[in-house]
């Protein structure tokens, strides 16, 4: 029931109203005063005495930048472009590590290749050669790390000691991390998080603002509940790639069979094609025009297609949300290939899309640009403890 009063806002600490300001200028870009205190919800005076402490501290610029309008506000608020953050992505063929800004903007990248079969003990011996040309690179320049983000595909509540899609010691690569990086906070994230954190606060024109499940299509199929982006703990991984289908499927990576991954990842993709999936990678989003697709192979992508539907149905019946953003191989389909997957959603999600009034958008695939979307969730992490210590509890 209305009331026609409004509910008083909950008062907010320090560490929340500078995370609201922070995360509010990594998703747009920059913004003049006016704008950013109602975005925020503060008088333009209390957003002063912020923004003032935010610029003293190194984390913010302002820059002179003509009017929108007569009379208009001069001053263009920013992130500053000196705070170094360390972005560390896992994938299925390499370990990349890179230092770069608050904005994307990457100035230091390395791969290192993982073995063929990897064990935890060799994937481990991986993390150490990278981490540590990455230590040497920041020590040669003098560079003061202000926050490290770590994506691992699969990571979840039941890989802290062994992961299941690629074997790693997460708690052992977490102390050689505190090791080689004394002090620098540091934080671990499942790879679809770090994408959909990517898509959020790199990609213009993003779908959504609100809560909704972003679903990524890449070596792994996974997905990821979006909230309030001014909490870390607004992205919550969901395994709907390992959603059964049928035990007589293909083997999954997890060591199951016919999980819905098992048919529409990139490697299930690339052996539909008939190349394989090194060449797939080096194509990119060429594929689409440079491998052609016979009758037959089309058919079955738009069942796969259909298959892959029906698990974020499935998802959405087991928790609602107004919106789906769909990234990686399917984006680049026609409407006609696409259609499949939005005909599997309707079989499955009870009332169809139109009834549950879901809103499905196509967003770019941001698989193969690693370590973007590890730095894009580094930055999400400093924003959301207000640029504050990690270990500050401080209260409103």
């Amino acid at each position: 029931m209305t009331t026609g009063m409004e509910m008083p806002e909950q008062p907010r600490s320090r560490r929340q109203t500078r995370a609201a300001i922070l995360t509010h200028l990594l998703q747009s870009g920059g913004s003049f005063r006016p704008p950013l205190a109602k975005a925020v919800r503060l008088s333009e005076a209390s957003l002063s005495r912020i923004l003032f402490d935010l610029k003293a501290e190194g984390l913010i610029e302002e820059v002179r930048r003509p009017a929108p309008y007569v009379g208009g506000p001069t001053g263009l608020v920013s992130l500053d472009g000196s705070v170094a953050l360390a972005a560390v992505e896992l994938t299925g063929q390499w370990l990349s590590v890179g230092v770069g800004t608050l904005s994307g903007e990457l100035h230091y990248t390395e791969r290192v290749a993982l073995p063929a079969k990897p064990t935890a003990e060799s994937v481990g011996r991986v993390f150490r050669e990278a981490l540590t040309l990455l230590r040497d690179w920041t020590r040669r320049r003098r560079i003061a790390l202000a926050q490290i983000g770590v994506s691992i595909p699969g990571l979840g509540r039941l890989s802290i000691s062994t992961n299941p899609i690629i074997p790693c010691d997460i708690a052992r690569i977490g102390a050689m991390l505190a090791q080689m990086f004394a002090g620098v906070p540091v934080e671990f994230t499942n790879s679809v998080v770090a994408h959909a954190t990517f898509h959020r606060c790199r990609r213009e024109n993003y779908p959504f603002s609100g809560a909704h499940l972003f679903v990524f299509v890449g070596q792994g199929v996974a997905g990821t509940w979006v909230d309030d982006p001014t909490e870390a703990d607004a992205l919550q991984p969901v395994e709907l790639g390992h959603m059964v289908f049928g035990t007589d499927g293909p083997r999954c990576r997890c060591g199951h069979h016919g999980c819905v991954e098992a048919y529409t990842s990139l490697p299930a993709l690339a052996e539909l094609l008939g190349v394989s999936e090194a060449e797939l990678l080096q194509l990119g989003s060429d594929w689409v025009t440079a491998v052609p697709l016979s009758a037959r192979a089309r058919q079955e992508l738009r069942r796969r297609l259909f298959r892959l539907g029906l698990a974020i149905g499935n998802t959405l019946n087991v928790k609602p949300c107004r919106g789906v953003a769909i990234s990686g191989w399917p984006s680049l389909l026609a409407e006609d290939d696409r259609k499949a997957l939005v005909d599997g959603v309707d079989a499955s999600l009870l009332g169809g899309p139109e009834h549950a009034q879901v809103s499905l958008a196509f967003v770019p695939p941001s698989n193969g640009n690693d370590p973007r979307a590890a730095l894009a969730f580094a930055a999400f992490c400093l924003a959301c403890r207000g640029g504050m210590p990690a270990a500050s509890t401080e209260a409103a």
